[in-house]
């Protein structure tokens, strides 16, 4: 049951402030994009001496790592308060905090599920040329807890991936064109994140009608794309200016509509039903014949699910394996039951029982 006082609302305030006011477990999943703390300590110029606008704003800025730590720690503590006990978190940030950000996660009690690194395309250079050009950030993925069931839509990553699974590894570029938001041609936000990068995230981990909690909301992203894909989203930003621009950004974006918003389902959230539940609850009975899809070969059923070929016997999916002479074979899908005079893959009568229950 989502709380309606969180839905689809941004509040302009203090992040730590404002997260106590929020009641225990009340998000499904929550994306952080801290303050760097980036430590810079010279203005940055171009060979051409001109000045790059670069991350130098006060709320970067903190006195000392105790101080950051502190500050990380007293954030985190409440969004591990809020988050569902079955919830996840994500957090990004540079080599100046995450592996600060990384361990406080740890000592919390959180649990790591995956570091991804987001590969910049199209990076700033580094102007010096002191050091390698800065061309990544990482995120940290962390469950609740260890024993968390968090969500994980391995079947749509693989899709968006060409049936290829997904890597920790994306190649996406960095905001920018009318994606960027701008006020005289200046950056409204200095490290405003690509939708893209947001879309992957929250389809990997989040489902339709999932409450969603951005508590440094910036220029909008989380919520924007939240919208689009018809999640709920909750924000906190403490700057004003940020906080309107995030606003008006939120009001014109425009959802998917929702005949495109179905998404493939994880065989690990279907009902597991054995082939010997569909025998004991009558739905196919012992000395039923079943066949390969082209008639070559038949077996029959056993009164313990098990299906006999010639001298051959064993499970569905081991019989199956050694008519193909291969290591392994899914036996729902090889075998074939009688419906009148047609054929039909017993995975069928696997779904019926699936849905009559």
């Amino acid at each position: 049951m989502i709380n309606c006082n969180l839905k689809n609302k941004i509040i302009n305030g203090d992040s730590i402030k404002e997260l106590k006011k929020i009641p225990d477990e009340s998000f499904d999943l929550i994306f952080a994009d801290p303050p760097y703390n980036l430590q810079l300590r010279n203005q940055l110029v171009r060979p051409d001496r001109s000045k790059v606008n670069a991350v130098n704003d006060k709320w970067d800025q903190f006195e000392s790592f105790t101080t950051y730590d502190n500050f990380t720690l007293n954030w985190l503590t409440q969004c591990k308060r809020v988050l569902k006990k079955n919830g996840s978190i994500w957090v990004i940030g540079s080599y100046h905090n995450i592996f600060r950000v990384g361990a406080i996660i740890q000592d919390l009690g959180f649990w790591i599920l995956n570091d991804v690194v987001w590969n910049k395309s199209n990076p700033m250079p580094n102007f010096r040329g002191t050091r390698f050009t800065n061309a990544h950030e990482t995120l940290i993925w962390a469950s609740k807890n260890e024993n968390s069931k968090y969500t994980f839509n391995y079947q749509s990553l693989k899709c968006l991936n060409d049936d290829l699974q997904m890597r920790s590894t994306w190649n996406l570029p960095i905001c920018s064109g009318k994606e960027r938001l701008k006020n005289n041609g200046k950056k409204i936000h200095s490290t405003q994140k690509p939708e893209a990068l947001l879309h992957r995230i929250l389809l990997a981990s989040s489902n339709k009608n999932d409450l969603v909690l951005d508590p440094f909301l910036g220029s909008g992203t989380t919520a924007v794309v939240s919208k689009k894909l018809a999640r709920f989203f909750h924000g906190i930003e403490k700057d004003k200016k940020y906080f309107e621009a995030a606003k008006k950004r939120i009001k014109n974006a425009k959802p998917i509509e929702d005949d495109y918003l179905d998404t493939l389902q994880n065989n690990r959230s279907k009902q597991r039903i054995p082939f010997g539940s569909l025998v004991e609850m009558g739905v196919i009975k012992p000395g039923t014949e079943i066949y390969d899809q082209k008639k070559k070969f038949n077996a029959k059923i056993m009164v313990d699910g098990s299906i006999k070929y010639q001298q051959s016997e064993g499970s569905i999916h081991k019989v199956a394996a050694k008519i193909l002479g291969a290591e392994s074979c899914n036996g729902w899908t090889y075998w074939h039951y009688l419906s009148g005079s047609i054929l039909r893959p017993i995975d069928e009568l696997r779904q019926r029982l699936r849905s009559n229950n």
